[in-house]
């Protein structure tokens, strides 16, 4: 029963992405994407939304003993994605000027609101909050927390073209299960994947924008899945990689890199429409 997560929950999000897709283009919930399209956003929302809806029956079958469909990790995998897909949707309806953690943080020793350092700061809250209730020693914890909130900002910078972020997930979720030879992972965190999977889609084929809400859960997920799959060293190489991909993403542009590499230009264009 493992599996059923991921299941009812994308099954939740195929039923519900058309008439969200259709609710916020009739709401004026659009955006122009780098093509100069415009398209419904945030549609990182779906994937909230067909997760939470799955919980229903879930839940349900998990009181009435009929299932045991909840893993251990679950109420931190919950908090954690929940709380930074919220944390984006907050960038998404009020975020604006400044971009960038240096221009965020300007704002913030300006004395001015920005929702970029709310994120921040509201990530690594919940990293610490979350990991605790899976790592028992400290210095695990502290690992495994700026594992979580680096993996978020770094899917962050990574959605800049229609679906590359869904595609890095794919493959750094597969890359991880061939690695440790284990699927446990996919089944912990498969009641966000499914639907993330499925805006994912819909993000590729530009009829939508996933915007920060999309992009921060799926960044949760690649560090969730990273925190269980890996030891304390596979954790900390995890991290100098992430913590690099940061710092080139603050000073360079990580499109300008992906089209001077045939290999990620070809990838970053797979299903893309012409």
């Amino acid at each position: 029963m493992h599996a059923l997560p991921f299941a009812l929950a994308l099954l939740a999000a195929t039923l519900l992405a058309h008439p969200l897709l259709r609710a916020l283009s009739e709401g004026g919930h659009v955006k122009t994407n780098f093509r100069g399209r415009s398209v419904a956003f945030p549609f990182g929302v779906l994937s909230l939304a067909g997760a939470l809806l799955a919980l229903i029956p879930l839940a349900l079958l998990q009181r009435l003993e009929v299932a045991e469909v909840f893993h251990p990790e679950m109420l931190a995998v919950v908090l954690y994605t929940v709380g930074v897909a919220f944390l984006g949707l907050v960038d998404d309806t009020l975020g604006g000027e400044p971009r960038g953690w240096r221009g965020h943080g300007r704002a913030v020793l300006g004395m001015r609101f920005s929702t970029g350092a709310l994120k921040a700061l509201g990530s690594l809250g919940l990293a610490l909050y979350a990991t605790s209730y899976v790592e028992p020693s400290t210095g695990r914890w502290l690992l495994a927390s700026a594992v979580l909130v680096l993996a978020t900002n770094a899917f962050n910078l990574l959605d800049l073209r229609p679906g590359r972020a869904t595609k890095a997930f794919v493959l750094l979720g597969a890359g991880l299960t061939i690695g440790t030879a284990s699927i446990r992972p996919l089944w912990v965190l498969g009641l966000f994947v499914g639907p993330a999977l499925v805006a994912g889609l819909y993000d590729l084929r530009e009829r939508a924008m996933l915007g920060d809400t999309g992009a921060n859960l799926l960044g949760a997920l690649a560090g969730l899945w990273l925190v269980l799959s890996l030891s304390t060293l596979g954790q900390a190489i995890a991290l100098g990689i992430l913590l690099a991909i940061t710092v080139y993403g603050e000073l360079r542009s990580i499109t300008k890199l992906v089209e001077r590499m045939p290999l990620l230009r070809g990838l970053d264009s797979w299903g893309v429409p012409r």
